[in-house]
Order: C-alpha cells, then sequence, then structure tokens
C-alpha cells in the first residue's frame, strides 16, 4: 500500500462484533491456515494449524478478531454492488454504531487471456508484501478466493491464510503485510473509517523477505 502517516492518540474502539457461521467441509488446502514463526528465525515453526478454535485462540492473544460469515459459492459471479446488498446484514450488523463510513470491495481474478495480466498481478500483489501499519484497524471480509496476513507481533510472526468465509480484524498500528500470491483471485469487503484508512505507513524493514510466500505457505508440509 502507498505510504502515509499514522495517526497518533486515537481513542480505543472495542473490536467488531463477528458472527460464527458455520463452515462448509471443505478440503484441507482451502481451510483457514495459521502459522507461527519466531520473527528473528522463520525456520522456528510455532504453531502451524487449521484447527479454527486454535486459530481464534491464538489470534485473540494479539486482539485480532477472527470469524466467519456465510460463504456465497457465486460471489465471483455476482457484481460488486449486488455483493454488498447480499452480505446487507453481515454488515448492518458488524457496524451496527456507524464506525466505518466507507465500506467497498476489493476485487481481483485471473484473466489469462490479458497479455498485461501477468503483470498486472505482479503490480497488485506488491503493493502490500512490505512490512506496514495503518492509523485505524484494518478489516477485511473474505467473500471469495484467499490471502494470507502476516501479523508481526512481538517476537512472533502469524501468518493467517484467509480463504472464503473469514472475517478478520487487525488492530490499529500492527505490523503486517499482505501476500495475495503469484496467482491473486480474492473478493474481499473492506471496512474504513475515513476515506484514507487504506493507506499504510511502512515500516522500512524488510522482514517480509525472510519469510514463506503464500504459496510456499500452502505447500509446506
Amino acid at each position: 500500500m502507498p505510504g502515509g502517516a499514522v495517526r497518533a492518540g486515537r481513542p480505543h474502539r472495542s473490536p467488531p462484533r463477528v458472527r460464527d457461521a458455520q463452515r462448509d467441509s471443505r478440503d484441507w488446502t482451502d481451510m483457514t491456515l495459521l502459522q507461527v514463526m519466531a520473527a528473528d528465525n522463520a525456520a522456528e515453526v510455532r504453531v502451524r494449524t487449521t484447527d479454527d478454535a486454535v486459530i481464534g485462540a491464538e489470534l485473540a492473544k494479539y486482539g485480532v478478531t477472527y470469524g466467519h460469515w456465510p460463504v456465497l459459492d457465486d460471489a465471483a459471479a455476482i457484481a460488486s454492488d449486488e455483493l454488498l446488498a447480499r452480505y446487507r446484514d453481515e454488515v448492518g450488523e458488524l457496524n451496527a454504531d456507524g464506525r466505518y463510513k466507507h465500506i467497498d470491495i476489493a476485487r481481483i481474478h485471473p484473466d489469462d487471456g490479458n497479455p498485461e495480466w501477468p503483470q498486472i498481478a505482479k503490480g497488485a500483489r506488491e503493493k502490500f508484501l512490505n512490512e506496514h501499519r495503518h492509523a485505524e484497524d484494518e478489516v477485511r471480509f473474505f467473500a471469495a478466493g484467499r490471502g494470507c496476513f502476516y501479523l508481526h507481533l512481538g517476537e512472533e510472526v502469524l501468518a493467517t491464510v484467509c480463504e472464503a468465509g473469514d472475517l478478520l480484524s487487525v488492530p490499529a498500528g500492527t505490523l503486517h503485510w499482505f501476500d495475495m500470491g503469484t496467482r491473486p483471485d480474492f473478493i474481499a469487503i473492506r471496512f474504513f473509517e475515513e476515506e484514507d484508512g487504506w493507506i499504510g505507513d511502512f515500516s522500512g524493514d524488510r522482514i517480509s523477505e525472510s519469510f514463506p510466500t503464500l504459496d510456499e505457505l500452502l505447500i509446506a508440509p
């Protein structure tokens, strides 16, 4: 994400309420994955799990909210405005206090018929790969596809591979980076308090280069 200043002194806000919908049974490669690694040694894997309860407990230790909404099988074929309408109840419940003034959808899908697609995909991915933080909570619901948030929390990095149906809220100021993979394919509903809430403040640390990519995480034993 482009650089920007982090505004200090914002009042503490309670994390958004999430609806923990029943998960459909899915192949393990489509399950949410959490891999916890030492921040100074990515080879030191402390936790690797697809167990929802364990994932929720590990993230909760750091104030990260994790939950689920229902999955629409045809999400990729639905226009963004219609998709927001289909999730009207869930969005309304999460934003009951009106905190989020700007709610939109980010989506990217492979387009092999477009000769420029490889460069488009590469450019989109690289915007998020370096460590940064935001002045407000980063709240994302994955309506389709997947992406990985790497949360640099003290002495650990929590790589959280989100899949369709996952809702994640990362507290403001949390150092992190995001990998959408070499073949990006996802739809995410985004929630912002301010119009420029997506702007990141980059730490300048090259830590992300020392950790496995999303693609590597998925094929690891």
